[in-house]
């Protein structure tokens, strides 16, 4: 470090960004900026990816933020460098699916941003583990002043404990984590390829695997397959771009599912802090014990 920065970072494409002072006004991807609120830094501004409304965020990714205190920037096809730049960020922190790709940026306007303004990228693929990926945001939280409240970390404990002795039985329930698409079909997640999955499995839930096929991350099927699977409890994407369970109704093809299940609300792209993290697990276990 040079004695004219002050700060700095490594990021997970291996880029370090320096600065001569400690960023304080960060433009962040919505995942990214609602887990760097849960470690008490206000993001300045907030941009979605091309799944997101240009206008509104999606209020299933955004956890905790103060939503009506943090602007919107945008998502898809609206986000230029110059809107995102609009609000004089000094740092702009992006999540990457692996290989070092900005995720909700056209490669050129990532391009154009990083020649005005240092951008920090976060690995939250599914080569992770959620416990690595939440270190990342710890660590990239500490080098902007913050730190996430020990309490959380307490929370997080408790909620690790008590689904372990829930899950400890031989006679699990069968959980399915499935994105609703429309009143014929939804998308089976393939529970090894998600970091919050795998957690889940680590503590003793009864994930169900789909059926080898097509689809890295999901597989698709009719409802009257997910039905044969026998989940006791479902996972439902909660993203705006996945069809609403109320919108399903009573007496569709869902109903196959959903008459016997209890349901919980799940957000793939998860808020990857503590806090966050033990109220999802609390949340599935209370719907085991239901």
């Amino acid at each position: 470090m040079s004695e004219r920065t002050v700060w700095e970072f490594s990021d997970d494409r291996g880029q370090v960004s320096t600065a001569g002072r400690r960023p304080t006004r960060v433009l962040a991807y919505v995942q990214a900026g609602a887990t760097l609120w849960d470690h008490g830094i206000r993001p300045s501004g907030i941009f979605g990816s091309g799944h997101d409304d240009p206008v509104v965020p999606d209020p299933a990714k955004t956890g905790s933020l103060p939503l009506g205190d943090v602007p919107y920037a945008g998502a898809g096809a609206t986000l230029d460098a110059e809107t995102l730049l609009s609000g004089e960020p000094d740092l702009v922190v992006a999540v990457s699916y692996g290989g070092g790709q900005v995720y909700g940026l056209d490669p050129e306007t990532a391009k154009h941003l990083e020649e005005h303004v240092p951008v920090v990228v976060i690995d939250v693929g599914q080569a992770r583990t959620l416990v690595e990926i939440g270190d990342r945001f710890a660590e990239l939280a500490r080098s902007l002043g913050a730190e996430e409240p020990v309490a959380a970390t307490r929370e997080l404990d408790a909620a690790r404990g008590r689904l372990r002795a829930l899950t400890s039985a031989p006679d699990r329930s069968r959980v399915l984590a499935l994105s609703p698409a429309g009143q014929e079909q939804a998308h089976l997640a393939r529970p090894r390829m998600w970091p919050e999955l795998r957690v889940l499995a680590e503590l003793g839930v009864g994930l169900v695997e789909p059926a080898e096929g097509p689809g890295a991350n999901w597989s698709t099927v009719g409802w009257a397959q997910a039905a044969a699977l026998r989940p006791a409890v479902v996972l439902a994407d909660i993203r705006a771009h996945a069809t609403p369970l109320d919108e399903l109704g009573t007496d569709g093809p869902w109903a196959s599912v959903g008459r016997s299940v209890r349901v919980v609300p799940w957000n793939p792209e998860p808020v990857c802090s503590a806090r966050a993290h033990a109220r999802f697990l609390a949340l599935v276990a209370d719907a085991l014990e239901a």
